[in-house]
This record gives structure tokens, sequence and C-alpha cells, in this order.
């Protein structure tokens, strides 16, 4: 059972950010109870508007988790399997890709189709928009061109790698099962029954309050331009949900307790399917997954996007969570890592 040491943790947290400036959120929550949730730097620069604990940030590649648990609400509903063809349950399939790509191989990363910023070989996300203005891409269909022409870069289930488009073709799979927008399912869905009230996929024109702005620190770390000539407009089933650091430690709590999902369901999300290439880390439906205390396992959301860096998490050790977010190119790593070592060794 896990016992939280606050002091342990704070000094952990100090010593992480005595490294560097850091901006965005810190939140840890124990047995329901907030151990300590904190805003550092701004959320609107030129305003001076500050960072707090309820701020909204954007997640990056987290709101894959946010993907894989509405692709379950729809395996529920009956209609798809994790099983099932996406040539036999997505009308746009292309027929340049493998007809033996299944749902399960999207979700785990291993459906060899190729991505649309394939992270093996490219590395400048910006670059993406020059043909295809990031201010129309306001849902899946929209990313769709940007991969629909390439060829398969391996045949389903050879191995693993990292792949945004195959989380667009789920949420195209959504959209077609439920003639719904598939934020507006995600929504519906995710955040509303875990009672992330304070999250959505809002579009960067057009924020709610308290949502913080995203900065390119890299560039001018004095004078940083933000981050929305970089990204869609409109967060996708690959990334760019905006959400709090409390809203996670409801979305963790609502899946370890089957408020989202059934027990079958939800073990099929959360069983490490695949290896992932990266220490011991393996990977689930949208969950990232690795040893924890004692034989136990920690789940994690994470993304990194220009201008957002988050990781979010779940002990199996005890109702235990983790959430670091950050709204520049500052990594969140060095500061979530520090955290999870103070309470593994407290």
């Amino acid at each position: 059972m896990i016992r939280v040491n606050n002091v342990l943790v704070e000094e952990a947290i100090a010593r992480a950010l005595d490294a560097g400036p850091f901006s965005g959120v810190v939140s840890v929550e124990h047995a329901g109870e907030a151990v300590l949730s904190r805003g550092y730097g701004f959320a609107n620069r030129a305003d001076a508007i500050l960072n707090t604990a309820n701020t909204r940030f954007a997640q990056a590649s987290g709101s894959k988790t946010l993907t894989a648990v509405a692709i379950g609400r729809l395996v529920e509903e009956g209609d798809i399997a994790f099983d099932s063809r996406m040539a036999d349950c997505l009308e746009i399939w292309p027929s340049n890709f493998d007809a033996g790509v299944t749902v399960h191989h999207l979700l785990t990363h291993t459906s060899g189709v190729p991505d649309y910023f394939d992270e093996e070989v490219d590395d400048d996300f910006e670059a993406l928009w020059a043909t295809l203005p990031m201010y129309g891409v306001r849902g899946p269909l929209d990313v769709f061109p940007l991969f629909a022409s390439k060829p398969m870069k391996f045949p389903p289930g050879e191995r693993f790698s990292y792949s945004n488009s195959g989380y667009v073709l789920l949420g195209l799979l959504i959209e077609e099962h439920t003639g719904m927008p598939f934020a507006a399912y995600a929504e519906a869905e995710v955040f509303a029954p875990a009672g992330m009230h304070d999250s959505g996929y809002f579009a960067s024109d057009r924020l709610p309050p308290s949502t913080a702005s995203n900065y390119l620190t890299d560039e001018d770390p004095d004078d940083p331009r933000t981050n929305i000539f970089t990204v869609p407009v409109v967060g996708q089933p690959d990334g760019g949900a905006f959400v709090t650091a409390p809203d996670m430690a409801k979305f963790w709590s609502a899946l370890s307790s089957h408020r989202l999902l059934t027990p079958s369901t939800t073990e099929q999300v959360l069983t490490a399917h695949v290896a992932a290439e990266r220490g011991d880390d393996r990977y689930g439906y949208g969950v990232w997954i690795e040893p924890g205390i004692s034989g136990s396992l920690i789940y994690r959301a994470e993304g990194l996007d220009p201008g957002a860096s988050f990781v979010s998490d779940m002990w199996t050790a005890g109702d235990l969570s983790i959430t670091v977010i950050s709204n520049t190119d500052g990594s969140v790593w060095p500061t979530y890592r520090a955290i999870a070592e103070a309470i593994s060794g407290s």
C-alpha cells in the first residue's frame, strides 16, 4: 500500500524546478484527496495571467487514451469488436491499405498504416501545414488526405510503430458508426460520465476562459510565440484535447472503478498487448504501461506537441495519480520522474 509523504513530494518538485523554469501544473492525488495541486508560470504571457491548479491545458497525444476508451464504448454498443477488420467496417478504408488491419492493430500501434507524421523519420510538425492549412483541420476527415495515398510501412502485427494516423482512423470509425462528430461522441461518452466537466475539444480560435496558451520557448525563451500555427485548430482523435489536472484524476478514477467501461473491456484497454520498444514500457489500448513498485503497474497517458508537454498516470499499487502538464516546449519528465521516485521510495 502506498503512503505518500507530502514533504518528500514537495522536496522532489522543488529540486526538479530548480533545474530550470517551468510553466504548467503539477498535481498529485491519493485516495481521492489532493496531495498537491499547483500552477506555475503564465497561462497568458501578454496579460500576465497565471496558471492555476484548474487551468485547462492542451494534452497533445495524451488524448489517445481518451480515444481508446471511446472505442471501448463503441465496442460495447455491439457494432464492432476489437478484432474487427477495418476494411469491413470503415467505408473509406483506402484500397492501398492492408485489408487485414484490425481495430486492435490501430489501438496498439501495430497496424503498419502510414503515419501522417512519422516520428521515426520526421521532426518538424509545423511543416505539415504548408499544404494543408491548420486552421482548416476541424475533424478527422480533414487529416485523412495527409496519409491516405501513402504505402503501408509493414504488414499488420509485425511490430510496434507509433502511429498518429491509426488514431485518426479510429476517430473516423466512431463518426461512421455513430453519425456523430468524433469530438461530440468523446465528450458525451467519455468526458461526461467521468465527470470531466472542465475538459473538451476546444477550438484554438475560440478558447473558453481559464485555458492556457501554448508557447514555443525553444526559439526565443524571452519572447516566445504561441503554437497556433503549428497544430490543428481543433484537436483530433490522435491528440489535442484540453483538460485540467483534476479532470485527469477523475478520468483515472472512473476508468478503474468501471464507470466508463465494463470490467472485461477495461481489462482489454489496460492489458500490455505489445512491447513498446522503449525501455520496459509496454502498450495497451491508448496507454503506456511500465513496472511499478512491488510488482505493481503504472498506466500512463503522455503527449508532446510544439509548445505542449503532458503526462498523467494511475498506479495499481494504490489510489494514486500524478499529472504534470506544461504549456511550453519544456519537458514535464524531470518533474514527473522526481515525484514518482519520491513516492516509490517513501
